[in-house]
């Protein structure tokens, strides 16, 4: 769909400058421009190459970093985001921000304009903003929420540091045997077969090996494909996400990790809302949609249905193994001293903490167990091309 770049008036003469994109037609644009009262200036149709580019989470943090000092400072909304609007760099980000601007000029609430686009602003943006709206202290709960978003974006930067490591040694094992196998075998193949000599097993499987990944590359490029689709389609099936999720949290050398970053996530995005006055059940389903863990959402059912039933929160979640004691303990205490979410934020920054540790201990381990696991198949390789010659040596002595 094309952007449409415009000048507009309003009632009391200001003109301003925008972007529209949910239209089809300049004139389906001026009757959208009437209904909220502008009147169409200036208008140019633009193919919206732009909204293909990317917006960063770094972006949208630096934009709610942005609008929340606005509104500590006494702006409105609409005058707020329109100054933002200037200064964005990214069009896409700008069409977005134009768009929310509109819809609360023609007098839709802030949540409402922002919903519209959730693949941008999740659900606890959003909540942290409804409560924020609701309660008359939006700045504070903005400033909350990118700072929440920069933890988040910290936080899952120290988990990926412990899976670059082994996916670059194992990216740079994979580009050695493929190379091996493509240019090295061959040539010894035909060196063996012009001297009658006979390949022992391993051999004959790395010839056979090199054969069809020279001969058969398509085919095996065709089947990788295959089976990533179908793993992805798997995976949308409830049975085995459910069984997906369980294993993560148990697997060897990784589990530990991912049961924190679940923990992590659910405990800070729980102790957020529920400060800026979200209820306790809303809070609990944001923070369940944030963790995405099937084990974790089956627990958020039935903390539902004890808090429901009038039990606290804090006892609740010592039932369950998958909250560490110190985050139980804490809530406990907090609960117990009306201070909940105060004393879940410090958990969260154990955790997180933990993770940290973790991390660095995973990477201690498995720099040096990778660096084997290559050195033993490259040798093993290598082992398996000179048999041949070694028997052919024996033999001629």
């Amino acid at each position: 769909m094309p952007v449409y770049e415009y000048t507009a008036k309003n009632r009391t003469g200001h003109i301003f400058k925008g972007s529209y994109e949910d239209t089809k037609s300049i004139s389906s644009l001026r009757d959208e421009m009437n209904k909220m009262g502008y009147e169409l200036l200036k208008v140019n149709r633009e193919e919206n190459v732009a909204k293909k580019k990317r917006i960063k989470q770094t972006e949208v943090v630096a934009f709610i970093y942005q609008l929340a000092g606005m509104c500590s400072a006494g702006l409105s909304i609409s005058k707020s985001l329109q100054t933002l609007e200037d200064q964005i760099i990214n069009h896409s980000f700008k069409n977005v921000i134009t768009e929310i601007r509109r819809d609360i000029e023609a007098g839709t609430s802030l949540k409402k304009a922002f919903e519209k686009h959730k693949k941008i602003f999740s659900d606890f943006i959003l909540g942290m903003i409804e409560a924020g709206e609701s309660t008359g202290k939006l700045s504070e709960a903005l400033n909350m929420s990118a700072e929440y978003l920069e933890k988040r974006m910290d936080l899952n930067r120290k988990v990926r540091s412990a899976f670059i490591y082994p996916i670059f040694v194992g990216s740079v094992c994979l580009v050695v045997l493929t190379g091996l196998l493509i240019f090295v075998v061959p040539v010894f193949a035909k060196i063996y077969a012009q001297l009658h000599v006979t390949l022992p097993g391993p051999t004959l499987v790395l010839v056979g090996l090199s054969s069809l990944i020279r001969h058969w590359w398509w085919a095996i490029l065709i089947v990788l494909f295959a089976a990533i689709m179908t793993s992805r389609s798997f995976l949308k099936s409830p049975l085995l996400r459910k069984k997906w999720d369980i294993f993560k949290l148990e697997m060897p050398v990784f589990g530990q990790l991912n049961h924190l970053v679940v923990v992590s996530h659910f405990t800070r995005t729980f102790a957020m809302l529920e400060s800026v006055g979200v209820s306790i059940i809303d809070s609990l389903n944001v923070a369940n949609a944030v963790a995405h863990n099937y084990k974790m959402s089956e627990i958020v059912k039935e903390l539902k249905l004890a808090i429901k039933a009038g039990n606290p929160i804090g006892s609740t979640m010592k039932k369950y193994d998958i909250f560490p004691p110190m985050v139980t303990q804490l809530a406990i205490s907090g609960e117990e001293a009306g201070i909940l979410s105060q004393m879940l934020l410090k958990s969260a920054d154990f955790i997180d903490k933990d993770i940290d540790r973790v991390t660095q201990a995973l990477l201690v381990k498995l720099e040096p167990a990778l660096t084997v696991v290559m050195g033993v198949i490259v040798g093993s390789i290598l082992m398996a091309v000179y048999l041949p010659m070694f028997d052919y040596m024996t033999h001629l002595k």
